[in-house]
């Protein structure tokens, strides 16, 4: 464990020290390279065709990318590259309504450029992008970049009226390996998302596959969608990735993957998600901070084939923690930032209240599997900590196709049970006992809140409400439910379930199980929690 846990921690802080520069999540290093017939001018472009040219590209040992940046881009450093913004009268498709596009500067840790095109009538084009593109604001580095021939970017976004018509908002950014973020109306960049994970936690170095080039569908005037076309890269596998995007208060994104495999993956994460996760209301031990939460997700949702939902509270481990939840073709997942008011993290600039959830929709059978959770001990909320995805169970083996279809909604939280539960509001966590019970590691109470408001609409009032108590349904693994109760708070507007629970081995993480039923169904979504490793 200590090991597995060792490489991983390096491979996320590697990937989030990138982040407070350039305003984005977890990236990696790219490694992105364009294949040479990518860069003639005028070439007929079909998603079916770069399907065919990433299965053939299978065939072939993995490429290590050795285009190298002129001297004076990949002498870039921090604190110049940081001021680098791109000229707004200098966006591409400003003949366009809805979209706009730019692009990232190259250099500093993007040392191999990435060619991005423009694809009209069936045509694709290189977009060409030069210095005056881009405000330096810095006169000297201006000058000595002027003449400079750029052989490609370190990535682009795609900007539209998401917010205010007439205005240009970011919708989504593409930076770094396989990482992209976008944003619903009213939403501020938190989460991040990317193509593919490759033996992320599995005991030996993750693989962070590349976006190697893009492929841009200039949008018809009026048009309310964008597509983009991807080449993915990396020693195990190549994949072709269409992602057609639909901004709005949920802004949509249709996915869809196929993947060739060069060789044996050990575990392998479908529409993978990272996020930050540094404290909230059931652990923020350690913290001496006036906010009360800091954290772009709150919890990990998943819904069932039959509709039921589970939701599992995240939190910052002393140790890496993972959590398999078993599925078969799940209806959806995600991370999600379920509480949005703004007087539970009192943070003005960083606006934890307005970080989008993302949740995952499959289309199609995924088969058997598990979705994963990884939480990462982090002290700082820099670090993305938190990693999500979906695993199959079958073995991926040298030679093998695979294809994923998908939607994503990034924006407020949806997915919603059908079956109307009531969901988990609130997870706290603190000593055993009473006010005068001494604490002990081997005790802890957790009180979970449950929305009471479906039972609500039902047209009961409140003494029915209170009448209405329901059963407790819960589990423990490792560890011993001493004292469980229910009761209704009409102030709050929820049902409070308040658990005590004891473990013998401090070593071993206790599983936790909750619901709430009417005495025969279920009533509410189900509650999951991993109880770590006692300090």
């Amino acid at each position: 464990m200590l090991n597995q846990r060792s490489s991983f921690f390096s491979n996320i802080a590697v990937l989030s020290a990138i982040c407070s520069c350039v305003g984005f999540g977890a990236i990696a290093f790219s490694s992105a390279v364009v294949a040479s017939e990518s860069s003639q001018s005028g070439m007929p472009f079909t998603y079916g065709a770069l399907v065919a040219k990433m299965r053939a590209q299978a065939q072939d040992a993995y490429f290590e990318p050795t285009g190298e940046l002129p001297e004076a881009l990949t002498a870039l450093k921090y604190d110049g590259y940081r001021k680098i913004a791109y000229r707004r009268e200098r966006s591409k498709w400003k003949d366009t309504e809805n979209f706009r596009v730019h692009a990232f500067h190259p250099g500093w840790l993007f040392k191999h450029p990435l060619k991005i095109h423009e694809v009209s009538e069936g045509v694709a084009q290189p977009f060409v992008f030069e210095a005056a593109d881009f405000d330096y604001q810095d006169a000297d580095l201006a000058a000595s970049l002027s003449s400079v021939s750029f052989p490609g970017v370190a990535g682009f976004r795609l900007l539209n009226p998401l917010n205010v018509e007439g205005r240009m908002d970011e919708l989504v950014s593409f930076l770094g390996a396989s990482y992209f973020r976008a944003l619903g109306a009213g939403n501020v960049y938190g989460l991040s998302a990317r193509a593919l994970a490759i033996d992320t936690a599995s005991g030996k170095p993750e693989e962070f596959p590349n976006f190697t080039a893009f492929y841009l569908g200039k949008p018809v005037d009026g048009s309310e969608k964008v597509t983009v076309w991807a080449e993915l890269d990396s020693p195990s596998v190549t994949g072709a990735y269409q992602f057609v995007f639909k901004p709005g208060q949920q802004t949509e994104v249709d996915v869809t993957a196929h993947l060739f495999f060069r060789s044996d993956v050990e575990r392998l994460g479908i529409a993978p998600l990272t996020s930050m996760y540094l404290y909230g209301e059931n652990d923020r031990i350690g913290f001496d901070d006036f906010r009360p939460e800091v954290h772009d997700s709150d919890g990990l949702k998943l819904r069932f084939a039959n509709g039921r939902t589970v939701w599992r509270p995240l939190s910052n481990p002393s140790n890496l923690q993972l959590s398999f939840i078993g599925a078969r073709s799940p209806a959806g997942f995600g991370l999600m930032q379920r509480d949005r008011d703004l007087k539970n993290y009192q943070d003005l600039e960083a606006r934890y209240d307005k970080r989008p959830s993302l949740w995952i929709e499959p289309l199609g059978d995924w088969g058997a599997g598990a979705v994963m959770l990884a939480e990462i001990p982090t002290d700082q909320e820099i670090n993305d900590n938190v990693v999500a995805f979906w695993s199959p169970n079958k073995a991926v083996k040298a030679g093998d196709e695979l294809s994923f279809h998908y939607k994503m909604y990034w924006g407020d939280e949806v997915g919603r049970s059908e079956l109307m539960l009531m969901p988990v509001v609130q997870t706290r966590s603190g000593k055993a006992g009473h006010s005068a019970s001494e604490k002990s590691s081997l005790t802890r109470k957790f009180v979970v809140d449950f929305d009471a408001e479906l039972f609500a609409e039902s047209g009961l009032d409140g003494e029915q409400l209170v009448r209405a108590k329901p059963h407790i349904e819960n589990t423990a693994l490792n560890g011993t439910i001493n004292f469980a109760d229910v009761h209704y708070i009409e102030e709050l507007g929820v049902y409070r379930v308040v658990l005590d629970v004891s473990r013998e081995d401090p070593d071993v993480p206790v599983e936790l199980r909750l619901q709430l039923t009417d005495g025969e169904k279920a009533v509410s979504e189900k509650w999951l929690y991993q109880w770590g490793w006692s300090s």
